[in-house]
């Protein structure tokens, strides 16, 4: 039986021929997704900006603003609708009550027969608290795990290859983590733990795969002291491309069915790591190998010299 090949043995594209035009693109999409998140802000969950939600599912698609209206009528503070996963299914954020664990109770008990009384058939599938001062230390312990794992990583790759290499990680994991955080300010999906979770595993996976295509061009850079660098550097890229398309496809089809059949509540954790694996596939590429030209890494760029100056040839 022959075996089935997603790439080629004899694969030879120049990658580096579009590696300006995708710098472009990058930096163009890096600002515009920075740019906003500044605007428009993420649809924080309850984990980050403390209160109560309510998850609920309708029989019949409803009128929102109805609904926020009906439940704004209970006095229990200003109400957020949004739609969860479908026409029919939505989370209702109320701010925390005051009064402890008895009040919180009350509130999700009054909300609860308010819509088993106008809306028959409607169900309350979770309610989820969460105080401000909680709220506070998740987020910034959230920031904070995301911007140490980037540095650490950047200092391994560092110390593993060269300072060159280290800021191609980094630039790397900084344009999959913003365009991550543009997607979810654009669809204004809620950004809770489990998304911070899913940009962890992005960094994760993003590392890996840069780690690959570095340690190719590092072989490389001692087996062809001759080449030029950009040749090189596609021949890198060529040799690990069929690795990176397995694994990145085999994972993307893995979420593609949790994305569709998953359970509601892994929805944000499992589009931001299929946004992320599908992004990290490019950055490897387009921005991880190019960065080393533009930081003008030659094929004798760490070639030890002896004494005399000269390179020194037996240094592999």
């Amino acid at each position: 039986m022959r075996l089935l090949k997603l790439v080629p043995d004899n694969t030879n594209i120049d990658f580096m021929r579009w590696r300006n035009l995708a710098l472009i693109l990058s930096i163009i999409a890096t600002v515009a997704s920075l740019a906003i998140v500044g605007v428009r802000g993420l649809n924080l969950g309850v984990d980050f900006v403390g209160g109560q939600m309510i998850r609920t599912t309708f029989p019949t698609s409803i009128n929102v603003e109805k609904l926020r209206n009906d439940v704004e009528s209970l006095q229990l503070g200003e109400a957020s609708i949004q739609e969860s996963g479908g026409p029919t299914s939505y989370q209702i954020r109320l701010p925390r009550p005051e009064g402890g664990e008895a009040a919180v109770n009350r509130a999700a008990s009054q909300v609860r027969t308010m819509l088993e009384q106008r809306y028959p058939g409607a169900r309350v599938d979770a309610v989820e608290t969460v105080s401000g001062k909680v709220s506070e230390e998740l987020a910034t312990d959230g920031a904070l795990a995301i911007g140490l794992a980037m540095i650490g990583i950047a200092i391994f790759i560092w110390l593993r290859f060269e300072w060159q290499f280290g800021v191609g990680a980094l630039m790397t994991l900084f344009h999959d983590v913003a365009m991550t955080l543009g997607f979810f300010s654009i669809t204004q999906l809620q950004f809770d733990l489990n998304v911070v979770a899913a940009i962890l595993t992005i960094v994760g996976y993003s590392l890996n795969d840069t780690v690959v295509i570095y340690d190719r061009i590092r072989e490389n850079l001692r087996k062809f002291r001759k080449m030029a660098i950009e040749p090189l550097l596609n021949l890198s890229l060529n040799e690990t491309l069929s690795r990176t398309m397995v694994t990145s496809i085999s994972i993307l089809l893995a979420l593609g069915v949790l994305m569709f059949f998953g359970p509601e509540v892994i929805f944000g954790l499992t589009i931001a790591i299929f946004l992320g694996i599908f992004v990290g596939t490019y950055s490897s590429i387009y921005i991880s190998a190019p960065v080393l030209v533009w930081l003008g890494v030659t094929p004798d760029s760490f070639v030890k010299a002896d004494p005399s100056g000269k390179p020194d040839p037996t240094v592999a």
